[in-house]
């Protein structure tokens, strides 16, 4: 994978970095329906329904909005991960992959017209507060959710720090939905944090961000040394952790597997297919492993924990994973932002696929769930 901050909202993204101006565009999209079905000519279709709006609307629209908007409508029937960003969305994602950024701590994707909670970020708003996996998100401030595209409804979700945001949340398991009020905060994400617990070394990753390799390797060099001899093994944590950037999910598996394929992305053409494989300089430590995931683990982390069951290298103990084994690609538009689309899927060792399987435990266990 590419090495550019590669996070759509806490969503796992293959990013591709690629300036495209307009003409370019053009250009390209008239390569691309060569050999494609006919029906591609529909865009004339389009071209005359937004002649009719700009020429007959009762109030003289927007352009560019109504443009977004369309853009924004054809990528929302492929998939709830594909989008359109703007230029502050951009920004705003590439700060997120950083590890630094403004908002709840929470990290959603769109089913069936409403927010789905993935996982709440460890130490923020959204965690004290009580959000949890696969809780639905149907209001923000009393405004309904349906209806809002995915960025927008995380657009509403953000704002200054120490103000105020009211969600309506209908929780599996409940009948009623009720609200949950929150104080926005900056959210400073500690992606790694450890500790030795008897003769066992105790890692936990929130996320994968740009700080999770120097973090993990800090963590085992410091636990190895406290340990010396004594350490029996690891246990690494990835509950209600929503994922992140690949190239360090791929650098976490390597520090247990010595060798063999990681994960292998692959898309609509197989000679385009990606295997990402351990390389045994990263490779630091043959004690057994014990790798805990919920229903809020997802992306990055699935990645991890299938590589590891999969190799027979670690136990996998909680819940079924989240399932979220798309890639996204970040195609830049230079000042008019960037289009998100999902473009491959994420295969374990083995060859299954990620996307809305999830991991399955070797040990089942509800009561690894983490308390928020």
């Amino acid at each position: 994978m590419t090495r550019n901050n590669a996070k759509l909202f806490g969503l796992l993204l293959l990013t591709i970095a690629a300036s495209v101006s307009w003409q370019e565009l053009g250009a390209r999209t008239r390569s691309a329906a060569h050999g494609l079905s006919p029906d591609f000519r529909q865009l004339d279709l389009f071209g005359n329904a937004f002649g009719l709006v700009l020429s007959d609307y009762v109030e003289s629209p927007d352009q560019a909005k109504l443009i977004r908007a369309a853009i924004n409508g054809m990528l929302a029937s492929l998939d709830p991960h594909s989008s359109f960003l703007t230029l502050k969305q951009f920004k705003e994602f590439q700060v997120e992959s950083s590890g630094k950024f403004g908002g709840l701590g929470i990290e959603v994707t769109m089913e069936n017209g409403v927010l789905k909670v993935i996982a709440p970020i460890d130490d923020t708003p959204a965690s004290h507060a009580g959000i949890l996996a696969n809780d639905l998100i149907t209001h923000i401030d009393g405004q309904e959710v349906v209806g809002m595209a995915l960025n927008e409804a995380i657009d509403k979700m953000r704002g200054q720090t120490n103000t105020p945001i009211t969600l309506t949340i209908l929780r599996p398991g409940k009948a009623d939905p009720f609200d949950v009020k929150l104080i926005r905060d900056q959210i400073h994400v500690q992606s790694v944090k450890s500790n030795a617990e008897g003769d066992v070394g105790y890692l936990r990753i929130s996320s994968f961000t740009e700080q999770t390799q120097g973090g993990i390797d800090e963590a085992i060099n410091r636990i190895e040394r406290e340990l010396g001899p004594n350490l029996k093994g690891w246990i690494l944590d990835l509950r209600n952790n929503p994922g992140g950037l690949v190239d360090q999910a791929v650098s976490v598996s390597n520090k247990f597997l010595k060798k063999g394929e990681i994960v292998s992305i692959r898309g609509r053409d197989p000679a385009k297919d990606e295997h990402l494989y351990a390389k045994p300089a990263r490779w630091v430590s043959d004690k057994a492993v014990v790798v805990l995931i919920n229903g809020g683990s997802a992306s990055a982390s699935e990645i991890v924990a299938g590589a590891l069951q999969d190799h027979k290298r670690a136990m996998v103990i909680g819940t079924r994973s989240f399932g979220k084994g798309s890639v996204q690609s970040v195609m830049s538009f230079g000042s008019e932002g960037a289009l998100v689309l999902t473009t491959a899927r994420y295969y374990t060792p083995s060859g299954n696929s990620i996307q809305a399987k999830g991991i399955v435990p070797d040990v089942v266990s509800k009561r690894n769930c983490l308390r928020m």
